[in-house]
């Protein structure tokens, strides 16, 4: 039987107390520290996920305490990041930054460190986040006899089946990832086609719920400013990282389809490090040779705080990614108002009602792309009704206020089956 969508609702679980008191919680995320800028190779939507999570769960009552590796030797070991949330950092191989397919040599240590600290002040629970992560958290829930949860965010089979021998993750992460499924108290997968490819990795369904990702309805919403346009009759916008696998080729391919229309493309190295980036390089190769490079923006990573605006800018959002754990991005868009056309593929999926809320397409299909965008530029009055449906439905069920009472429904269904611990995270 594979879950529904929302398997951990706020009211009573099995006949359990829905109110859990104040919980002490170890949020565990090695490689996405809270306290990250964003805009890195290994910095995205892992560190604002844990980061939103581990405010929304203390605006909840509870005491967060999030575990992250110290990368860097000047760094506190603990940093209140506000009320409620305290992060540790966690000393686990040489104190600097390093890729996160590196870090699992260094798990085993990062283990033993929670172990030692849990002797003395071991949590209620704890809540693994990525595959490496899970790892050290699993010996040392083992240790004390914690409740232990997991959220994946990417899956190393998924992975593999798209990046093939571009895949640089090491050869332990799909075993070490069923090694997690297999021994943890509760996998909280963010969506409905994560749930299937973990069955097919043996992972039992009965211990699998979806609990998704959120966003900040208070930020990204349709009202305030939006940035300025060009000359250019329409915009789309494309925001995210500049890797291949997200798509940005597919849409530059599409703009030669569409007249009149501008495309923005959000993320990257800084904008003076644009001219030197291998994928912007390709990108402004392939622009210029479908006769589009006048029509084609780069704009780089940008802050948090000016994301918001440029979404209001867009006619349409596009996200077509060749495979997208969850995706973020359809929900800040949505949530501002704006109309997607997404790739039909993970998260996506689930975030993105077509026609309600925008169109779904074949992934690596650009005529596909161009003509959903199309339809949707030529209409104004469709446009807008999407718009209003994706902010309604952002509200209805993507805020991080009902993200972590679903989370929270979730580590009270495991601790009503075994007893639990009692301390500070």
């Amino acid at each position: 039987m594979t879950p529904s969508l929302s398997p951990f609702p706020s009211g009573p679980l099995g006949g359990g107390p829905l109110d859990p008191g104040v919980l002490a919680i170890a949020l565990v995320s090695e490689h996405a520290s809270p306290l990250a800028a964003l805009g890195g190779v290994d910095a995205g939507g892992q560190n604002v996920h844990v980061a939103c999570l581990a405010g929304a769960l203390a605006d909840r009552g509870h005491r967060v305490t999030v575990h992250t590796r110290r990368d860097a030797p000047d760094l506190p070991w603990r940093v209140e990041l506000r009320d409620g949330v305290e992060v540790h950092h966690v000393p686990a191989g040489p104190a600097e930054a390093l890729p996160k397919d590196e870090l699992l040599p260094h798990m085993d240590e990062f283990g033993r460190h929670l172990a030692r600290g849990w002797r003395t002040r071991p949590p209620d629970l704890v809540h693994s986040h990525y595959w490496m992560s899970g790892l050290a958290a699993l010996r040392a829930t083992r240790e004390h006899g914690l409740p232990l949860l997991h959220t994946y965010h990417a899956l190393g089979t998924v992975k593999r089946r798209h990046q093939r021998l571009a895949d640089t993750s090491p050869p332990e992460r799909i075993p070490g990832e069923i090694e997690i499924g297999l021994n943890c108290d509760r996998v909280i997968a963010t969506c409905r086609d994560e749930v299937h490819e973990l069955v097919r990795m043996g992972i039992p369904p009965h211990r699998i719920g979806i609990v998704p990702c959120g966003v900040d309805t208070d930020r990204f919403t349709p009202k305030g400013p939006a940035a300025p346009r060009g000359p250019h009759p329409h915009r789309i916008l494309q925001l995210g990282r500049l890797v291949p696998r997200k798509g940005t080729a597919v849409t530059v391919a599409a703009l030669a389809r569409l007249p009149g229309t501008e495309l923005v493309v959000v993320g990257g190295p800084p904008a003076g490090r644009l001219d030197g980036d291998p994928e912007v390089r390709r990108l402004r190769d392939l622009a210029r040779d479908a006769g589009v490079a006048d029509r084609v923006r780069f704009t780089g990573a940008l802050p948090s705080e000016e994301v918001p605006a440029l979404l209001r800018s867009a006619d349409v959002v596009v996200c077509p990614a060749d495979y997208e754990p969850f995706g973020i991005v359809p929900l800040e868009a949505m949530a501002c108002g704006v109309p997607v056309v997404a790739s039909a593929v993970g998260g996506q999926l689930d975030t993105v009602a077509d026609p309600g809320t925008g169109r779904l397409v074949p992934p690596g299909d650009p005529a596909a792309l161009a003509g959903a965008v199309a339809g949707l530029l030529a209409d104004p009055e469709a446009r807008a009704a999407c718009g209003a449906a994706g902010r309604r439905r952002v509200l209805s069920r993507y805020g991080w206020g009902q993200v972590a009472a679903a989370t929270e429904a979730a580590y009270c269904e495991v601790l009503d089956t075994e007893p639990a611990a009692t301390g500070a995270g």
